[in-house]
């Protein structure tokens, strides 16, 4: 098996380019969490960051704290888990490109 430096260095580029594009996807990801039937809604974005909540107000009621603190953390559960979906789908389809012998891309 004879293997050519030159290609190896060719494959390191593509492979730094697709990590870079991975990253820009990652950073214009948002993502919405949902809990109690859209009553709680969590955006995040793809550094597991929370951008944005949203609460029915008819929830805004002082007996209600406990059921919305529930609802706020159920919707972010929701919402990571949604990016960590959205992270492996991106690295599977890098994995398949590296494998493919051109990263990034589907072959």
């Amino acid at each position: 098996m004879n293997i050519n430096p030159l290609d190896i260095l060719k494959n390191v580029k593509k492979l730094q380019e697709s990590m870079g594009d991975i990253q820009k996807i990652m950073e214009s990801l948002v993502v919405t969490g949902r809990s109690g039937g859209g009553m709680v809604e969590i955006d995040m974005n793809g550094h597991m960051e929370i951008v944005d909540v949203r609460i029915e107000p008819a929830l805004l009621k002082p007996e209600n704290a406990q059921m919305i603190e529930e609802l706020i953390q159920s919707a972010s559960s929701d919402a990571i888990s949604k990016v960590r979906n959205e992270m492996g789908s991106e690295m599977g389809s890098f994995v398949t490109g590296l494998a493919s012998g051109a990263p990034g891309t589907d072959k």
